[in-house]
């Protein structure tokens, strides 16, 4: 078996699981064929430093970032935190034209949504397996850390550490500004776009060594259809506030559109806050009922709303709903209220983020102590409950679900600016 410092190795596998290049290996060394049923040899010494997928798509959040250039999802480890779907951390959202550009605000936002974990191969127990980023630095892994990872100051004054263990926060921001990766992945993305003749959706490593040299592996690439909508007029309106239904200013991936929005479908946070796990999952399975109901007649253009992460695997932190149960959505909002006095970590995107690309899903991160953002409670108790009526098995869950339609001679509409980081929802006359 191979020995590597601190037993670790970092192996990325393809979606055979099948080994796809690795690091942490000196020349020579092989994997026994019971950890991965194969032999490497002549692996790269080093480390396996970040894996990502690629969108060439237009979801934006800054008016700086060019969609056509493409962006980046980014984890350090294995790639299977950027494939596959986790409750319990984020990825590193990248857009290729200003990579330094964070969707969040400021550096303590850019901290609490950077990945804490990452996902290795344990070689000593022959296991697969995640370790937090802060424990592989401080097993002494000769990681040339300054390049993926940033010091987060405020929490270094504040702890007054004396054992010489650094508040280290994965930004890669180094990456991008130290060394031609960038400019490499830009230059692949746009030459596989011409190839394919149209967007593309990849998957690959990049294994750095201390010199800051590293090694891009291609290992998967698909063409994917985007939908691209004419320019419109994307400027927020004054709306009234008894007519204002949603209000955001941060939190917004997508595409800059205006909608006119048939079905509202609200899990009420502190109702579902309230629920055993086993109830939690019965309103999932009935928001997937909800949202396909008219897959044989013209659909309706649906907003989904609910408490914490849509699509977890943890009801204690949001609504477990598969992604093939909200496919049908055209907006997906979670909120970052769970029950009163209990914050939820919001996903950002990243759940869903190949799909809400491909599906043109504009996504809504809605935080209810940020200033300026609104949300009507008043009205979704106070409007009439459509539940009963279009799904009469859930008409017990009436509480928890509300299912909204505009009434005669008025219509939702939202308008979205993605640029400017701002939607809003309302009430207005039908024309």
């Amino acid at each position: 078996m191979a020995q590597s410092r601190n037993n670790l190795v970092y192996i990325v596998l393809d979606e055979l699981n099948r080994p796809i290049s690795l690091g942490g290996m000196e020349d020579g060394d092989t994997i026994s064929d019971d950890l991965l049923s194969t032999e490497v040899r002549n692996a790269a010494s080093g480390f396996e430093g970040v894996s990502a997928t690629v969108y060439d798509n237009s979801s934006t959040w800054d008016e700086g970032i060019d969609p056509e250039a493409g962006a980046l999802r980014l984890v350090f480890g294995l790639g299977t935190r950027a494939v596959n779907r986790f409750d319990d951390d984020y990825t590193r959202l990248v857009a290729l034209n200003a990579p330094e550009k964070h969707p969040q605000a400021g550096f303590d936002e850019v901290a609490r949504y950077a990945q804490k974990k990452v996902d290795i191969l344990d070689l000593e127990e022959d296991i697969f397996t995640s370790s937090y980023f802060t424990n592989i630095v401080e097993q002494g892994a000769e990681l040339p850390v300054e390049l993926f990872a940033s010091i987060d100051r405020k929490i270094e004054r504040s702890i007054k550490n004396k054992s010489g263990i650094r508040p280290w926060v994965l930004t890669f921001d180094k990456v991008f500004s130290r060394t031609a990766f960038v400019e490499d992945m830009r230059e692949m993305l746009d030459t596989l776009k011409k190839a394919y003749g149209n967007h593309v959706d990849i998957e690959f490593t990049a294994n750095f060594l201390s010199d800051n040299t590293y090694k891009i592996n291609l290992v998967q690439c698909r063409p994917i259809q985007i939908e691209k909508g004419a320019s419109i007029d994307t400027s927020i309106p004054y709306i009234e506030k008894e007519n204002l239904i949603l209000q955001a200013q941060s939190g917004i991936i997508g595409r800059s559109k205006i909608l006119s929005i048939d079905r509202l479908i609200f899990v009420e946070p502190s109702a579902y806050g309230n629920l055993t796990e086993r109830d939690r999952y019965t309103i999932a399975r009935l928001i997937g009922k909800l949202t396909h109901l008219e897959e044989n007649v013209k659909k309706k253009t649906i907003m989904l709303l609910g408490p914490g992460r849509w699509g977890t695997s943890t009801p204690s932190l949001g609504v477990p709903v598969s992604f093939a149960e909200i496919n049908t959505v055209s907006v997906l909002c979670e909120i970052d209220t769970l029950r009163e006095g209990l914050v939820a970590d919001l996903s950002l995107g990243t759940h869903f983020f190949g799909d809400l690309v491909e599906m043109d899903m504009l996504y809504i991160g809605f935080f209810s102590n940020k200033k300026g953002n609104v949300l009507n409670k008043g009205f979704f108790s106070q409007s009439k409950n459509h539940l009963p009526e279009v799904l009469p098995q859930a008409s017990a869950w009436s509480q928890v679900i509300h299912v909204i339609e505009a009434p005669d001679k008025q219509q939702f509409l939202l308008s979205a600016n993605v640029m400017k980081q701002r939607v809003v929802v309302y009430i207005d006359k039908k024309i």
